[in-house]
């Protein structure tokens, strides 16, 4: 028997390898992941694993026990695509016009489903594992719907893992970091209101373009101004929208963005600034305005146990001087997030090699790294749940 799981998930690369660039070639946006959950439950069947199907829509979960160990560990991988038109020249590129998997979630499953076949294969711990397959990572609020769905009550999990490729660091390598590595991420709508009239004739307007502009200037203010300087976040507006005509002043303008942040505290700071900001600025114009504010990612934040954990499994597959234990938290957000407010856990980077980047539409996954994340959860597996 191979002595790592590394050895034995190799001998399976091909198979995989299939496996993933079928799914690449088929992507499905969030929330809509049919045909991908039905892939993944049939494999799973396959392979004797109990599924289940339909958790919080498309979702997927495979649970796998063995010995009389109660304890149980959960491991996710994300299933959507993103709406992209691919423009690499891959055999196996995306044949859904408009849709990619530029993040690599094709990878993420295939890397997971590596992992289940080893683990029913060798059945080296003691314990339960549950394999969950989330849809709708990508804003669409999969993991929270998995969680209204009764996620953890039906599968509950002692520890959950998760993990997410990244380009530029090489394959064969891990970082992670103890507490938050990603940030929370919430989008926002301020809408302005006026009164509209003639481009000539500004005097008989109340203009919620201007009050917009110098609200957009203001926003920057708050980090800047509102937080500490050791509490890291940004605010980006990324749309103004206003009048459709030359000569017409409308009745409203909208600024819409996005604000990321390592903890909720800071997120409820900068929404109540992000409000006082915008009443009091479109108040001195005379117009008034209405902030929606909605928590897409909360910050995903590594439990100290878990990261130690899963950085040991790590290194027991490639070595401590590939697992890097001291990453910098990132401003990109992850919806893992919120399951692991529930359970405690760790997210992981894995090496893709050189590439584009993520939701880029020349990014392609390195199937090289498959063995890697599907060993790693495997050893998490069997470190976690030791077979006497």
């Amino acid at each position: 028997m191979p002595t790592t799981p590394l050895d034995a998930l190799r001998r399976h690369q091909a198979e995989l390898a299939a496996i993933r660039q079928d799914l690449h070639a088929h992507p499905e946006l969030g929330m809509t992941e049919r045909r991908t959950a039905a892939l993944v439950a049939e494999t799973l069947e396959s392979w004797g694993i109990e599924v289940h199907r339909g958790v919080g829509g498309t979702g997927v979960v495979g649970v796998l026990r063995n010995g009389r160990g109660n304890r149980a560990i959960g491991l996710r991988a994300d299933m959507d695509a993103l709406p992209i038109q691919e423009l690499t020249d891959l055999p196996w590129r995306s044949r859904n016009a408009g849709v990619m998997h530029a993040c690599g979630h094709d990878g993420h499953t295939t890397m997971l489903l590596g992992a289940a076949r080893y683990l029913a294969e060798t059945r080296r711990f003691d314990g339960i594992v549950h394999f969950i397959f989330q849809p709708g990572e990508e804003g669409c609020g999969g993991a929270l719907a998995m969680l209204e769905d009764g996620l953890f009550e039906r599968f509950p999990c002692d520890a959950i893992y998760g993990m997410h490729n990244r380009p530029g660091m090489p394959v064969g390598e891990f970082a992670i970091r103890s507490g938050p590595t990603a940030a929370g991420g919430a989008f926002f709508d301020i809408t302005v209101t006026g009164r509209g009239a003639h481009g000539a004739r500004p005097e008989a307007s109340i203009d919620p373009v201007l009050s917009a502009c110098h609200l957009a200037t203001a926003l920057q203010s708050i980090v800047a101004r509102n937080l500490s300087p050791r509490d890291p976040a940004v605010v980006s507006i990324t749309k103004v929208q206003g009048g459709e005509a030359y000569n017409v002043i409308p009745e409203t303008a909208t600024l819409s963005g996005t604000a990321r942040f390592f903890s909720r505290e800071v997120a409820a700071e900068i929404e109540a600034a992000m409000g006082r900001l915008a009443e009091g600025v479109a108040a001195g114009f005379g117009a008034t305005a209405t902030l929606d504010w909605r928590l897409i990612f909360a910050p995903t934040v590594n439990d100290a146990e878990q990261t130690e954990a899963l950085a040991a499994a790590a290194a027991s597959l490639v070595g401590e001087a590939k697992v890097a234990r001291d990453k910098p938290p990132g401003m990109g957000s992850e919806d893992f997030s919120f399951m692991m407010e529930r359970v405690p856990g760790a997210y992981i980077q894995l090496g893709n090699g050189e590439g584009a980047a993520l939701h880029n539409p020349r990014y392609a996954f390195n199937d090289a790294a498959i063995p890697y994340g599907a060993a790693l959860y495997a050893a998490a597996v069997e470190r976690g749940l030791p077979k006497e």
